[in-house]
């Protein structure tokens, strides 16, 4: 059972429904009419959903024009001074590239959460509960039993399930249940994102088709982008009278911050909110998890959150979808936050630091003034903004190298792991990192030739190499598929002739020789065999709940 039925949730349900196995998922809330706090669908993020067959139908959902390009722009105002300018960014260029294999992309998360919707929908044995919320817990050895009341009735239902999954938001009621707690930073910052519709603003300032508009001024800077093609806008405000939106005029507060005084402006809805960094004290009890924002949360600088907890789904989904079908030992799970942990940490220190340089603190006395005084100072602010600034944008340090390399279901080569760095993202089969990518000579990416279980990849030599390993996997239940492309390049770019990858595409094995005790290395990247625990066929009926 998930509870939260946003990108987290969604993905988990999808990572076990595709892996066929029944799942119920619900939402307190009906998930219509949400403001697009997350707006950046990292590579990461998209290469998953390329796993899962939907990458081209999110891009074909986009509310803006498929040549919309990926640029960051730093201005005065709308109709401003230009300060600075980053293209590509986030990666978000429609540019094949042999680190990924899908680009970024900018789109509100409403539209992700549809399209991941649909896809649940179409998975047999996963239902969604909509207007449904937890009211409490309780487990055994075997299982958990979840309390459920439907929002509109009031009435209650039990829900018996073999695992939990809580990606029920900053407020979980899953964390409270387990006794969880958050620890960091409650607020770093107030600030307010409006939604607001203005069709003629795309033709009336100066600056040209991008993502983002930062609006670096003494009098209203904020953050500014394009929601879609018709006009529809959000204007994150950074500065705010007495801190809160009480007694403000947003249409003129839009007005201001852009420059365009005429402008027609409709309000579509405000929603305030506090930047915060913050990790649970612990990510599990028994058989019950946390993901997403329920154990994390963190600055929107480097549109990280969301794509992490869609992260947080597939390490959880498929070390569930093995421990439930027999392939991974129930030690597999406590792995989990061993993983997921260190990667949160490092990226929340990174957005904290993005935040200390946002907006505001760029400010210089005047920065809109005609003449040689303002022209030098817009150009001293346009020099710190792209020294400081361009780790906002420049991510693939973090989106692609963060490792797993000291988790134990991780086998060591002995060789030294790479350097860590936030912006460039250098390929690395380091037991632990992410598999490289490689568009192969038939214009296929890896990526598509890997299994949706353990991969075992032949770089060089003979594939008959790999039978032995096959055999043994086969005879535990292990799902391993055999992938061996003929492309010279692979050996150089793996650094060894075998390797074995992990449903989530993460290096877990690597060498020239077959290792001699090919079961145990198999039992440890599973975290040990077990027997299925399934006690029901996959079309067992789930309880009754209206969706």
């Amino acid at each position: 059972m998930i509870v939260g039925a946003g990108p987290t949730g969604l993905a988990t349900a999808i990572e076990l429904g595709s892996r066929n196995l029944r799942c119920l998922v619900v939402d307190r809330d009906d998930r219509a009419g949400y403001s697009p706090r997350a707006k950046i669908v990292n590579v990461r993020t998209r290469e998953h959903l390329r796993r899962w067959g939907i990458a081209d139908e999110l891009k074909h959902s986009s509310p803006l024009e498929p040549d919309h390009p990926s640029t960051a722009v730093f201005v005065t105002r709308m109709n401003g001074h230009l300060l600075a300018r980053f293209n590509n960014a986030m990666n978000g260029d429609c540019v094949r590239n042999n680190l990924y294999s899908e680009e970024a992309q900018w789109v509100p998360q409403y539209v992700l959460e549809d399209v991941l919707r649909r896809h649940v929908r179409s998975l047999p044995g996963i239902e969604v509960a909509l207007s449904h919320e937890l009211t409490g817990a309780s487990q055994n050895d075997e299982g958990v039993t979840a309390r459920i009341q439907n929002c509109e009735t009031r009435e209650d239902s039990e829900i018996h399930c073999r695992f939990l999954v809580g990606a029920d938001g900053a407020g979980s009621r899953t964390r409270e249940i387990i006794g969880a707690t958050m620890m960091g930073q409650q607020s770093l910052s107030q600030n307010c994102t409006i939604v607001f519709r203005a069709p003629e603003l795309a033709d009336r300032h100066l600056h040209g088709r991008a993502i983002m508009y930062w609006m670096v001024n003494e009098d209203t800077p904020g953050l500014l982008g394009p929601m879609s093609s018709d006009g529809l806008w959000f204007f994150t405000a950074t500065r705010l009278p007495h801190g809160s939106l009480a007694g403000v005029d947003l249409v003129d507060l839009i007005r201001r911050t852009t420059g365009i005084h005429e402008l027609d402006i409709e309000i579509v809805g405000a929603d305030p909110w506090d930047a915060r960094s913050l990790v649970a004290d612990r990510y599990s009890a028994g058989r019950v998890f946390l993901a997403g924002d329920a154990c994390h949360l963190n600055p929107p600088h480097g549109g990280f959150g969301m794509n992490m907890g869609i992260g947080d789904a597939v390490d959880l989904g498929w070390k569930i979808a093995a421990t439930l079908q027999g392939w991974g030992g129930m030690e597999l799970l406590t792995t989990y936050e061993i993983e997921r942990r260190v990667v949160h940490e490092r990226t929340i220190d990174e957005a904290v630091t993005y935040h200390n340089t946002f907006g505001n603190r760029l400010l210089r006395p005047g920065m809109e003034d005609a003449g040689p005084i303002g022209e030098t100072t817009r150009q001293e602010v346009g020099d710190l903004i792209e020294s400081t600034k361009i780790f906002d944008f420049k991510t693939l340090g973090i989106v692609l190298g963060s490792h797993y390399r000291h988790s134990p279901i991780v086998v060591p080569d002995g060789s030294e792991p790479p350097a860590e760095s936030t912006i460039t993202y250098t390929p690395s089969a380091h037991p632990g990192c992410l598999a490289p990518h490689l568009w192969l000579a038939d214009g296929s990416s890896l990526y598509d030739h890997f299994g949706s279980g353990f991969s075992f990849l032949v770089t060089s030599g003979r594939r008959e190499a790999a039978e032995p390993i096959l055999a043994v996997a086969r005879e535990n239940g292990l799902p391993l598929k055999l992938v061996a492309p003929d492309d010279g390049r692979l050996a150089e770019r793996y650094e060894a002739r075998y390797v074995l990858i992990r449903p989530d595409q993460h290096v877990a094995w690597r060498g020239h020789e077959m290792p001699d005790d090919l079961n145990g290395l198999l039992e440890r990247v599973c975290g040990g065999f077990s027997p299925a625990v399934l006690d029901a066929p996959s079309s067992a009926p789930l309880q009754p709940l209206t969706s």
